[in-house]
């Protein structure tokens, strides 16, 4: 999971100079309101008063009499504090940037209304049943109840010259999507095999450099008619993962475990959760506790959805990572006149008209093709002749979804048999979820809808769009992978393979690499009578396992200089702990920066992170290198310590100083509030570490990490701890908008509490107008 971040907004940069310059700069910000937290705020479409509590941390507590009231209260409570994030959100799903921005994400805009996203969300919200429409429905007016309440605007709507327009259902569901669309990531994947194909790169040789997980699984590209890629294809394909480029690229990476009772302090289950999404100010969670007679949850909500995504309730706890199941596939189309050839006959295109409405410009008018797949994606690029057609098959896109059903289910569920009842109606994105309950059990359950594949497809490169290769259904409920209290007393996922061997069916062939799989089951496994303690000195562990793998290559180096001999020496004695304060740190990131480059002649890429493809290399050689023998690579390696080094002009200096987590304002980055908008941490941590801190190979930045963090205890359920960075606010003067980043960035949580806690303001939400 990701934020969705944008970038070349000269034209926003302009707006925001000129309203500057007229309201007399930073100085209008200081007159700007902040939202109403105490008193009463009258909101017509309540049936009962709400009772809304903030902690001095702007954790927000929700009492109301129904889940009618519960959910409308917390759409108004999520527009106090979160009403620009919520507008911006509802606006890339829909594709409708460009209304307010301008020409500068016309082409954002052309990609999202393409893929029908908004469309989507519109056809989940009419699947849904009674009980997902009232939440839907009931949240939708809580927000449009505040905006009819006359509130002060965030200072974004003034900085852009409008409104916000009233709330539709399907505004709460297109970001659901975007967050689909943002965790299953195959298509690009797919694209680039497709371009590596075109190059004239061997289905052999692409295995070699993209190397299957695990080492046995010999099938990498299935389809003989596929071997022949033309130049044209190929060109397509670059020209959609640049297309691409324009959102953020994905991270595979989310760690959740769950703990048995026989191996903790207490004798009741542990359950941690840290999911690693895209880091941007505001944070993409908000914290709340919400209570009615019929549900209590607490953890982490989304704004813009009536729910807690992850979190405990009175008897059950549960946490989320990605599967990294491939549920989305791409068809080359036979076109044949006005039509393309699927199951022996032409079926005529379906054909849909956008309009994009853009700021100080012309509209854009596109036509979207469809198919018995879904969407020709590649209509987006014109400018590729000869190239044949993609289209799309995508499980977020399928016409019903009832997701938002499964974690209301999951909010209420008070027990293992409710927990699985209410998964049922999961669809996407699949997700990894763990388990645990006061009766002391755990388990766990691969959620979602997962495709079956006809024989030969193994979903890595575009197959023909001629019917064999279509899908054959979805694993069924009761065979998608599935655990409940295992002999071994605890459950780990980190991206890592889900499917033991033997499982019949193949759910992905791209999974993360194990490293903070292995490394959180080592420490739990070394201790026992685990407390909430360990759980939270798992979670901040920055041990590198990928240094551990590669510590062997510079016991193997010649170094070129003194000074690259004497860190190899510094690195050989270092213990793999990737701390802010490490130099050593600094020194194997840009060492392994430096190897991530072997291959861009022949890929086409500046950086080429595969860790297995490097270590292969160094160890057998590669054609990469000069000679293309081990030696030759290790050659290579030397070259990239003495670069490394050279890239810190000979004083390395602390990880933390160059390697940032960054909070970025979704549209104030780039500009004259940035410095006000924008947040920055030092941190530590690589790609490997359950900690993690994934970094920029050019300049060390760290724009994806665990932006949110829980450990529940079953044992005293207000003894569990959660935490989110920067803040709860997404106000720019609020003393909320940035004031956990520093408790984030140094281990710290909040108390994860529904009673005894600090209250800071009180409002209550009262009927009428």
């Amino acid at each position: 999971m990701r934020v969705l971040r944008w970038t070349g907004l000269a034209l926003l940069a302009l707006l925001l100079l000129g309203s500057l310059a007229a309201c007399g700069g930073y100085l209008y910000l200081r007159g700007a309101t902040l939202p109403q937290h105490e008193g009463e705020l009258r909101l017509p479409g309540l049936e009962s008063a709400v009772e809304v509590e903030r902690e001095p941390s702007g954790v927000a507590h929700i009492r109301a009499a129904s889940e009618r009231d519960l959910f409308f209260a917390l759409g108004a409570v999520h527009a106090q504090d979160r009403l620009w994030q919520m507008e911006f959100q509802r606006r890339a799903g829909a594709g409708r940037l460009s209304e307010v921005l301008g020409e500068a994400t016309v082409e954002e805009d052309r990609f999202l209304r393409t893929w029908g996203f908004y469309r989507a969300a519109e056809s989940a919200y009419e699947s849904l049943g009674p009980d997902g429409k009232l939440a839907v429905d009931s949240y939708v007016a809580g927000v449009n109840a505040y905006l009819d309440s006359d509130p002060p605007l965030p200072v974004e709507f003034t900085l852009l010259g409008y409104e916000p327009e009233p709330w539709r259902p399907a505004d709460v569901l297109v970001w659901a999507k975007m967050m689909s669309f943002d965790l299953s990531t195959n298509w690009d994947s797919e694209l680039q095999r497709y371009r590596l194909l075109a190059e004239g790169l061997s289905e052999e040789r692409i295995a070699e450099l993209i190397p299957p997980y695990p080492e046995d699984a010999t099938t990498v590209l299935g389809d003989e008619e596929l071997q022949e890629v033309a130049a044209s294809d190929g060109e397509l394909a670059g020209a959609l993962l640049a297309a691409g480029d324009s959102f953020p690229s994905g991270i595979e990476a989310s760690n959740n475990w769950v703990v048995s009772g026989g191996r903790t302090a207490s004798g009741e289950p542990l359950l941690a959760n840290d999911p690693h999404l895209g880091l941007g100010a505001p944070s993409l969670w908000y914290l709340a506790h919400l209570e009615s007679p019929t549900l209590e949850a607490v953890g982490a909500t989304l704004p813009g959805l009536p729910a807690v995504v992850i979190g405990h309730n009175r008897e059950i706890a549960w946490g989320v990572t990605n599967v990294g199941a491939d549920v989305q596939d791409l068809y080359v189309l036979e076109e044949r006149g006005e039509g393309y050839r699927h199951d022996g006959e032409v079926r005529p295109y379906g054909v849909r008209e956008e309009v994009i409405e853009v700021a100080g410009g012309e509209p854009v008018r596109l036509e979207v093709r469809e198919t018995v797949y879904g969407p020709v994606i590649s209509d987006i690029e014109e400018d590729v002749p000869g190239a044949r057609p993609l289209a799309l098959r995508w499980t977020s896109l399928e016409p019903e979804d009832r997701t938002l059903e499964a974690f209301l289910g999951i909010n209420r569920a008070q027990n293992w048999e409710e927990f699985n009842r209410a998964l049922e109606n999961y669809v996407a994105p699949s997700q990894n979820f763990v388990y645990a309950d006061r009766a002391g059990n755990i388990g766990y359950v691969a959620s979602g809808l997962l495709p079956i594949r006809a024989e030969g497809h193994t979903g890595l490169v575009p197959v023909p769009g001629t019917g064999e290769f279509d899908w054959e259904g979805y694993i069924p409920e009761d065979e998608r992978p599935r655990a409940f209290n295992p002999e071994a007393g605890y459950i780990v996922t980190a991206n890592n393979k889900v499917t033991p061997e033997g499982y019949p069916y193949d759910i992905s062939f791209e999974w993360a690499e194990p490293y903070r799989a292995d490394r959180i089951t080592e420490m739990i496994e070394a201790r026992d009578g685990l407390t909430v303690e360990d759980m939270v000195e798992i979670q901040q562990d920055q041990t590198s396992l990928l240094f551990r793998d590669f510590r062997p290559v510079l016991e193997r180096l010649e170094p070129g200089s003194e000074e690259a001999a004497r860190w190899r020496e510094e690195l050989l004695a270092w213990d793999g702990v990737a701390a802010p304060d490490s130099r050593e740190a600094a020194a194997f990131a840009a060492f392994y920066a430096e190897l991530a480059r072997l291959p861009a002649a022949e890929v086409g890429e500046e950086y080429w992170d595969e860790p297995r493809y490097l270590l292969n290399a160094l160890e057998e050689g590669d054609p990469n290198c000069e000679p293309a023998t081990a030696a030759g690579c290790l050659r290579f390696a030397s070259r990239a310590l003495d670069r490394a080094l050279e890239r810190f002009g000979g004083d390395v200096p602390e990880w933390g100083e160059v390697h940032r987590a960054t909070f970025p304002h979704s549209v104030l980055t780039n500009t004259p509030l940035a410095r006000l908008s924008d947040r920055e941490a030092a941190f530590g941590g690589d790609r490997s570490t359950p900690n993690v801190g994934p970094y920029d190979f050019e300049d060390f930045s760290m724009g994806n990490g665990p932006g949110y963090r829980q450990v529940v205890d079953l044992a005293d359920l207000d003894a569990s701890l959660y935490i989110h960075a920067p803040g709860q606010s997404g106000n720019l003067l609020s003393g909320n908008y940035a004031d956990l980043l520093e408790m984030w960035r140094s281990g710290e949580y909040l108390p994860m509490r529904r009673s005894g806690y600090e209250v800071d303001s009180e409002l209550v939400l009262v009927p009428g107008g």
